[in-house]
């Protein structure tokens, strides 16, 4: 019978489904035992994992049957997949079924730092009543620039343009970009110049990491809002702080880090009187996403083993 390892958490129907056509060894916990994995995957078929595990080069050469691993997410950065490839293993990610949370994030985060909510909120708190202290804005009219137009790009171009927002966006890999109405395609330095908004929307590569930087930041005109959910590194986060202490940005929402959990160090650089939204890569989390999420990854574990 063929035999599925789960390293990560997992919903329960979507868990019976599995079970009603696998031998399944589910360990919500087992991604922090990598040791262990490795002795372990040399049994299995398949394996399911969400962002925590990571499937290296050593627990894939360990995996003398392994064709298929599941990601229930999006991201593959924890995932060796030119190693998978080489070896024939199909990696599947759940793309697409958590971008309508990742959507709701953007625009929520947009909204709140646009208009300071951060600052009412943490000043109302300390009993200051900075009602008339701080200066806040309308959203309608401001330019939203995406970085990064994929799934979730676009569906963030649709959504954010109904809140009266221009659009513009870079991505030099998108071919059809004459197909996108009502967004403007410009290159990069230019959503650094217009943007009182940045959105991205990027995958980790060696190209993209910390592609966000000291320079990057010298560049925006506007004081843009950042808000990241793709992948922290995408980031400098150093330079990010400076470049809010300098008033280069006038707010960010970061979801994603370097380092997650976030380290000590940094959060020693942020306090209370910044305009910021700090969550623990939860913008593709919600209750609806993560039962799309489940679901689409056992369908197609089931379709592709009966496939074979």
């Amino acid at each position: 019978m063929t035999k599925i390892l789960i390293t990560e958490f997992i919903n329960t129907n979507s868990l019976q489904t599995l079970k009603q056509s696998f031998e399944v060894h589910y360990n919500e916990k087992l991604w922090g035992q990598p040791e262990e994995i490795t002795k372990l995957i040399k049994e299995f078929d398949g394996l399911i994992v969400r962002n925590k595990t990571k499937v290296t080069k050593d627990i894939i050469d360990h995996a003398h049957t392994l064709k298929f691993v599941g990601r229930l997410g999006v991201g593959l950065d924890n995932i060796d997949t030119e190693h998978c490839k080489n070896k024939g293993i199909h990696v599947q990610p759940a793309t697409g079924m958590n971008a309508d949370s990742v959507v709701e994030y953007v625009a929520s985060s947009a909204l709140s730092l646009i208009k300071k909510i951060p600052l009412f909120n943490n000043g109302t708190i300390k009993g200051e009543w900075p009602r008339t202290t701080i200066k806040s804005e309308e959203i309608s009219g401001k330019t939203l620039g995406l970085i990064g137009y994929g799934s979730i790009g676009k569906k963030v171009s649709k959504y954010c343009s109904n809140l009266g927002l221009n659009i513009v966006a870079y991505d030099p890999y998108l071919k059809d970009q004459n197909n996108e109405q009502d967004v403007k395609f410009v290159k990069l330095d230019e959503i650094y110049n217009v943007s009182n908004i940045i959105s991205l929307h990027l995958p980790l590569t060696d190209e993209t990491r910390n592609l966000i930087n000291k320079v990057s930041f010298s560049k925006m005109k506007q004081q843009p809002i950042i808000i990241n959910t793709s992948r922290g590194s995408v980031i400098n986060e150093d330079d990010l702080i400076e470049a809010y202490n300098n008033n280069l940005i006038s707010g960010f929402a970061l979801d994603v880090f370097e380092n997650e959990p976030i380290k000590q160090e940094f959060y020693n650089k942020i306090n209370d009187n910044m305009n910021c939204i700090l969550t623990p890569h939860i913008s593709g989390v919600t209750t609806q996403s993560n039962e799309r999420v489940c679901n689409f990854i056992a369908d197609k574990t089931l379709e592709f083993f009966k496939n074979r």
